[in-house]
């Protein structure tokens, strides 16, 4: 049975995966550029960051990698994690009242060294926000070094209206896909 290596150092990732009963053999950070491309489109984003993250990061032959990569979109527009108050706020007013898209790209690289990949598109709409939501909720300091800048397993939670998808790909990793992909490697699932 192969060894699974998380390319990740995500707490939600573990949390998620516990939930389909996998624990990583291993956990490694991948040393991976973020930055988008010029005209880079959200999905093709995401399916090529949990691509790099998968290859990034080495592998023994009996070792299967697991990487993902999420972000959230706004139109074409995507979001990423925060760079201070300023952008959460920022970026919590073009989401309120709004729908917009989570994205997440999984990789998994099978001890035959071939990398597959599934990329995931969830839809959520934020009720309308009023100034004292968005201060509550920056205040709570939940959304820094979140992408788009909110948790859904979180506070955030309670401005959700609507969800079209998997609720587990907007909190960091499709498990329906990961499950797919990890029992398609051979790794043991409980």
């Amino acid at each position: 049975m192969p060894a699974l290596v998380l390319a990740s150092t995500s707490p939600r990732r573990r949390e998620l995966l516990a939930r389909i009963g996998v624990v990583p053999a291993r956990i490694a950070a991948p040393d991976v550029d973020e930055t988008p491309r010029k005209g880079e489109l959200p999905r093709a984003y995401v399916a090529r960051l949990a691509e790099a993250k998968a290859l990034a990061v080495a592998r023994a032959p009996d070792e299967v990698v697991l990487a993902g990569d999420t972000t959230v979109a706004v139109g074409r527009r995507t979001l990423e994690k925060p760079a201070d108050e300023a952008d959460l706020r920022r970026m919590l007013g073009l989401l309120s009242g709004r729908r917009h898209h989570v994205w997440s790209g999984v990789c998994v690289v099978g001890t035959d060294g071939r990398a597959r990949l599934r990329v995931t598109d969830t839809i959520v709409a934020f009720k309308p926000l009023s100034a004292a939501e968005i201060d509550w909720y920056v205040e709570s300091g939940e959304g820094m070094g979140k992408a788009g800048g909110y948790a859904i397993q979180g506070r955030a939670e309670s401005f959700v209206r609507f969800l079209s998808g998997s609720h587990s790909n907007v909190v960091g990793l499709p498990l329906f896909e990961t499950r797919a992909l990890l029992t398609a490697a051979g790794v043991p699932l409980g």
